[in-house]
């Protein structure tokens, strides 16, 4: 009875897992959703082939009106372009199986983004 046993449990582990999404893939999603939010827009505009999302329930209510704490991290269109062309760059690294650059790229368009209104 052992060896079927074994037997049974390398045919189990030869099976086909199903892909699941990277970490970093999430992240893309999470940062593209992001700059289709309502205070991405208002620093950029709507930009031609998105769409604004909202609803989201993890979204604050209302936009901040008094200043960041950290006026580096103000938010310009010009940043969020250069971060929309990085996430197309992390897209590329997720799908060659690069998780480290994909996640350091990920990690520059963020602090390109800065806080979004």
């Amino acid at each position: 009875m052992r060896p079927a046993y074994i037997l049974a449990t390398f045919a189990i582990a030869a099976l086909p897992l199903p892909a699941l999404a990277s970490s970093c893939a999430e992240q893309i999603g999470t940062i593209e959703r992001r700059l289709d939010s309502a205070g991405a827009i208002q620093v950029t505009g709507l930009q031609e082939g998105h769409t604004l999302r909202t609803g989201s329930p993890r979204g604050i209510q209302a936009a901040r009106l008094d200043a960041p704490s950290d006026l580096a991290m103000v938010s310009t269109a010009t940043h969020v372009a250069e971060a929309r062309t990085l996430i197309l760059r992390a897209v590329g690294e997720d799908r060659s199986g690069d998780k480290r650059a994909c996640e350091n790229t990920m990690s520059e368009a963020k602090g390109m983004i800065g806080a979004l209104p």
